[in-house]
């Protein structure tokens, strides 16, 4: 059984582009790496989970905002080269997120130190028009940025530069 895995892809539309909230991931593993690195906000979920409760929950905790209202568009599921399946929902929403904390994991850093640090999940969030955040997402990714896109709501809305 793959791991499934749930996300939130909030958009908004700024001058007739439309821009995407992705985060990129904490820790040593991810310090030196942006373009293919960043995410968009997810996590794991058990089968039987409700996907969209998923998505929620872990948006709080990635971001530590709460997740805008907003009517949810259903972008579908991807099998991503790992083998997790993930699915995600976008919401039109214009967060502000200067206050954006994420919650945080601990490893042993440096390996084999035997010292135990703690990282922040997410390192960082920004809203990027949708061809940059093509550019910064991971590849398996990148499709949900397609699918968006190609929703009736966005028609002649441009992805930017």
């Amino acid at each position: 059984m793959p791991k499934l895995s749930a996300g939130l892809l909030l958009y908004r539309t700024r001058a007739g582009v439309v821009e995407v909230l992705i985060a990129h991931p904490g820790g040593p593993f991810w310090a030196r790496k942006d373009e293919g690195a960043w995410s968009i906000p997810k996590g794991e979920h058990a089968t039987g989970d409700d996907p969209w409760a998923a998505a929620q929950r872990e948006f709080a905790e990635e971001l530590g905002l709460p997740v805008p209202a907003g009517p949810r568009l259903e972008i579908g599921s991807v099998k991503q080269p790992s083998g997790k399946v993930v699915t995600v929902f976008a919401v039109d929403a214009d967060l502000d997120i200067s206050d954006a904390r994420s919650n945080t994991f601990e490893i042993e850093w440096p390996r084999g130190s035997g010292r135990m640090r703690e990282f922040p999940e997410v390192d960082r969030v920004d809203w990027l028009p949708v061809a940059l955040a093509r550019d910064k997402l991971l590849k398996g990714q990148r499709v949900f940025l397609d699918r968006l896109m190609a929703h009736p709501e966005l028609a002649g809305l441009s992805e930017g530069d």
